[in-house]
């Protein structure tokens, strides 16, 4: 019966493997409710700034941020990548690692250099074994995202701008669209884009602004506020669609783990029955031979 023990070895196993994927899924299941609340409350103050930035681009005010001026030729572009600290989350990271090559590839074909702050120990090691040029990084932010820790890493791709190092900003995060879908997505967030869509293409010569007490410090603080929101927005987003999918990824772990105890105790008690068998006909030749 050692074939019988070392499937036994197996099925015990596999079993401790299983209680170990059914707790990651309940851990994961209880995460997900909490970053999908995070992620859910915060939606709605991204869209708003989302839009009066972009109103801004409307405006003819006496003061132009250097945000929402176009630039014909663009050189180089700054890419902030989201991604998990942590693995066990099916195809969440992979999804997203093949949106930015894709992307990169087109910006290389046209000539346009390339600046990278990975947000995320998924995404920094990803960056580091392709060669990219990495200016800034943020790992370890754990379940709850705080913004400042995020500003600082974000920052240097400002600066970057605002001293013309890079000439456009563009962030890469996974958007929750529910517990069993999230979508790889590319935003751009500098310069700021017109959106031609029904409502201002109506009003865009109506978009004018009065400032109090001055427009300079209050389109720079807003213009932040902005861009904080969006990368804040896009971290929360990305914490929800990782807790989702590893709930899932376990959960079909879980399952897997169940179909093969299955299949090795099948086995097991085939092999078993065969070692009785061969007994009981060795004990009957045994008598008749007597």
């Amino acid at each position: 019966m050692a074939a019988g023990k070392e499937i036994r070895t197996k099925i015990k196993s596999v079993e401790n493997t299983r209680k170990i994927t059914k707790a990651m899924e309940m851990v994961a299941a209880s995460k997900m409710r909490k970053a999908q609340d995070r992620m859910k409350s915060a939606r709605p103050y991204a869209e708003k700034i989302a839009r009066v930035a972009t109103h801004l681009a409307y405006a003819h005010p006496e003061y132009k941020h250097p945000f929402v001026i176009a630039r014909d030729n663009v050189k180089r572009v700054g890419l902030i990548v989201v991604t998990s600290d942590k693995g066990l989350c099916g195809g969440l990271n992979t999804n997203a690692f093949r949106l930015v090559v894709n992307q990169m590839k087109q910006w290389e074909a046209a000539g346009v250099g390339i600046d990278v702050t990975p947000i995320g120990n998924k995404g920094l090691g990803f960056m580091q074994r392709l060669g990219a040029s990495v200016v800034s990084q943020l790992t370890g932010l754990g379940d709850t995202p705080h913004m400042d820790k995020l500003i600082g890493p974000v920052k240097i791709m400002l600066d970057a701008y605002l001293e013309g190092r890079i000439d456009g900003l563009y962030l890469v995060y996974n958007r929750f669209v529910n517990t069993m879908k999230q979508e790889p997505t590319l935003t751009k967030l500098l310069p700021l884009s017109k959106q031609e869509d029904t409502e201002e293409a109506s009003l865009k010569t109506h978009w004018d602004y009065i400032y109090e007490p001055d427009a300079k410090p209050v389109v720079d603080a807003m213009l932040m506020r902005y861009i904080e929101s969006l990368v804040y927005q896009a971290v929360a987003e990305n914490i929800a669609c990782e807790q989702s999918a590893r709930m899932v990824a376990m959960k079909s772990a879980s399952d897997n783990a169940k179909n093969v105890i299955g299949e090795l105790k099948l086995v097991y008690n085939k092999t078993r029955q065969a070692a009785i068998t061969k007994e009981l006909s060795e004990i009957v030749a045994g008598a008749a031979a007597v």
